[in-house]
């Protein structure tokens, strides 16, 4: 990527040294800023920029991984020095850099101008502007009387990134192109850093209200933005019928309003309060270590907590009981293609990660709303687009739950049960992508296993469609508004450390055992299959076979039944990418046609995606990671997992969208020598303090049989109630 080094010569440093902070804590404020400075030296004085993400980057993990075991030793930790990466642009121009700089000694390490069709993320200020400028634009204004709009009546733009529409694609051994066709419809080459507008109007008889439901009255005027010269390049006109006809703008019909927020609500009354209450107190412990680092422990868990613009919460050094699980746990990347095959909307295929930032995007939770019970919150650092400081706070809450019954039996003959509650620690943002919400979380239970939560909700991106009429691709959800179809496709990130770091991906699957005369005569049997993975490859989850990942370590084996240690990976079944291979969609979001990759680990490469997801052309993500086929076993791997949804919207999830839940576990596979959680404390009235509603009894008991042996020998039998 890199084609123009704008170094100039000697490395900018100041007399001493800035203070450690651990070497995975994220930046601290003056961390941030300094190192803005250190990147406005490089150049005249009078230069203005715009300064995309500076964020911690991460030191070699053969670096970290020697701190971290002297850490955990109490012994004097090896020097780390406390580095940064920034993504910058000049301003108001399309000179995008990266540069490395070394915080500790206060100077730039490197510093490179990238190369052309590589694109930063957007921002929060940026979007603004863009608005702006689509809003004050002549040539937008004029259409928008067009439509002949009521007095008063207020327009909002929604910028999404621009997509991908030319490009061309070279494969094979001979270099084959494809087709001129599919280089696009729009006739104007992406080269340049774009938004794609889409305006709505909010209830034009409610006007002053700002929460109104805008995405109930979309319009068909659709700007196009450039992101460097803040001008409005074309109005595209957006199809609004079966096919893709166009039609002149015309006076717009105003449609009823479909608003969500509570005030134009008839709100139940028969809701009672639900309190969680802890009398004494949580569980678990945060320890803050400097001014951005925490480590958490509770219930034998212990991990260290980052927080970054691009992934959000970021999990370090993960242990049980002591005991290494993951190295890194992190929400990579997610992808969210449309099935509306018309121009525009064909392009429509947001990186929420790489292109916005969940980070960037977190919100700020309230106490009684986003997070119940006992709630501690974290805050977060990050960099603003002039290279300043900006406190995030109340970005994660972390508390206890109640999940249920843990494990449970019951002695029928004796009538006594021993049973534990399953309690979760929850760590939790919330992020806000313009319409969508996503509600993340990492969650922790007493036996061992960690699962990755994401509850979908928000609002549907929508667009104007003529009344009457249907279409495959989509759903009518409020008159005159179609909701397209789409895809949610996430990756997960996983960076094991199974008792060490080198392990290895198998696969287990269940076969039917032959029917044979003499050992399976019933047909009735069958037996398990253990494939050992020994490339970087991509594979899939096969439920037919019941094929399960499994990470291990070889080396470490179970004191029971002598197997490798091991964690598997639980994901749920989800439809990969619907577009077909040799779109731009697919070649770009390079994780979403497989459930499962597996690579060596290499310094840097942490998104699926690529670093670069806007306007991209693919080929940087891991997809080519893993088709270097490097030799996955027993050795410093990583395991990307994929899961998602395909949201076929119904009219329920209009105006505002009740969550939609998906997981995956991270659960012990012969690691642990019995049910890591039994020694929870059992479930028992004086400490829940549950009450009864209504009348009934407590004693049930089953009638059973049982045999004793006397002191003769002898077997008497008897039964009882």
């Amino acid at each position: 990527m890199a084609t123009e080094s704008t170094m100039n010569g000697s490395p900018v440093s100041s007399p001493k040294q800035i203070a450690e902070a651990h070497p995975l804590a994220p930046l601290t404020s003056s961390e941030i800023e300094r190192s803005a400075q250190l990147v406005r030296q490089l150049y005249p004085q009078e230069t203005q920029f715009q300064f995309k993400t500076i964020t911690l980057h991460e030191p070699a993990k053969e670096e970290a991984i020697v701190y971290l075991a002297a850490e955990r030793r109490g012994q004097n930790v090896p020097f780390v020095a406390r580095k940064a990466f920034i993504g910058y642009y000049i301003a108001n121009t399309d000179k995008f850099h990266e540069a490395i700089v070394n915080v500790t000694q206060s100077k730039v390490e490197s510093n490179v101008r990238l190369g052309p069709n590589v694109h930063s993320s957007s921002d929060g200020g940026e979007i603004l502007q863009v608005e702006k400028v689509a809003l004050e634009d002549e040539g937008v204004k004029k259409e928008i009387a067009k439509l002949d709009l009521p007095e008063g009546t207020v327009v909002v733009c929604d910028p999404w990134i621009y997509g991908m529409t030319r490009f061309e694609i070279c494969y094979g051994p001979a270099g084959r192109c494809l087709p001129p066709w599919f280089l696009g419809s729009d006739g104007l080459a992406d080269d340049r850093r774009q938004f794609q507008c889409f305006l709505y109007i909010r209830d034009p008889m409610n006007p002053s209200e700002a929460d109104s439901n805008h995405y109930a009255l979309p319009l068909d005027i659709s700007p196009v933005v450039d992101a460097a010269t803040k001008e409005v390049l074309r109005i595209d006109k957006l199809p609004t019928g079966a096919d893709n006809t166009l039609k002149e703008t015309r006076p717009y019909q105003v449609r009823v309003p479909n608003e969500y927020v509570p005030d134009y609500q008839a709100l139940r009354t028969d809701v009672k309060p639900l309190n969680v209450i802890q009398p004494e107190g949580v569980s678990f412990k945060v320890t803050e270590t400097g001014e951005t680092g925490q480590v958490i422990e509770w219930q034998k868990w212990s991990f260290r907590v980052g927080f970054n613009q691009r992934e959000g919460m970021v999990l370090y050094d993960v242990r049980y009981d002591g005991r290494s699980l993951f190295y890194r746990l992190s929400l990579s990347e997610m992808n969210i293609p449309y099935a509306d095959p018309r121009h525009p909307f064909h392009k429509k295929a947001a990186f929420d990660l790489g292109d916005a930032g969940a980070g960037g995007m977190a919100g700020n939770l309230k106490l009684g709303c986003d997070c119940l019970g006992s709630i501690q919150y974290l805050d977060a650092v990050l960099s603003d687009d002039v290279g300043g400081a900006v406190k995030m706070e109340n970005v994660v809450c972390v508390h206890e739950q109640d999940a249920g019954i843990g494990w449970k039996h019951v002695n029928y003959r004796t009538g006594r049960a021993a049973v534990a509650r399953n309690r979760e620690l929850v760590l939790q943002s919330i992020i806000t992508v313009s319409n969508y919400e996503y509600i993340l979380a990492f969650m922790f239970n007493q036996a061992g296993e960690v699962t990755y939560e994401v509850r979908a909700t928000g609002i549907l991106s929508t667009q104007p469609i003529d009344d009457g009429v249907e279409v495959p691709w989509g759903t009518v959800v409020h008159p005159g508004v179609l909701a397209a179809h789409h895809q949610h496709i996430f990756s997960l990130r996983v960076d094991p450390a199974l008792d060490g770091y080198e392990n290895r991906l198998v696969y287990e699957e269940a076969h039917a055992m032959p029917r044979d005369s003499s050992f399976n005569p019933h047909g009735t049997g069958y037996f398990t299959k253990e494939t050992l993975v020994e490339e970087s490859s991509a594979l899939d989850i096969d439920y037919e076979q019941n094929r399960t990942f499994k990470i291990q370590n070889d080396a470490v084996r179970n004191p029971i039944n002598g197997k490798a240690v091991g964690y598997k990976i639980h994901a749920p079944p989800f439809q990969k990418m619907l577009a077909d291979t040799e779109s731009f969609h697919r070649r770009r979001a390079e994780f979403a046609d497989h459930s499962i990759y597996v690579t060596k680990y290499r310094d840097g490469e942490l998104y699926a995606g690529g670093r670069y997801t806007n306007q991209s052309r693919g080929g940087t993500g891991v997809r080519s990671w893993a088709d270097r086929r490097d030799d996955v076993r027993d050795t410093d791997i990583v395991v990307w997992v994929q899961f998602g949804i395909n949201h076929i919207p119904r009219i329920e999830d209009f105006p505002v969208m009740p969550v939609e839940i998906i997981k995956v576990s991270l659960k012990p596979v012969n690691f642990f020598d019995r049910n890591p959680a039994l020694d929870v404390p059992p479930s028992e009235q004086a400490f829940n303090r549950s009450v009864l509603v209504g009348s009934g009894s407590e004693s049930h008991r089953q009638p059973m049989a049982e045999a004793k042996v006397d002191e003769k020998g002898d077997v008497c039998c008897s039964s009882k109630l």
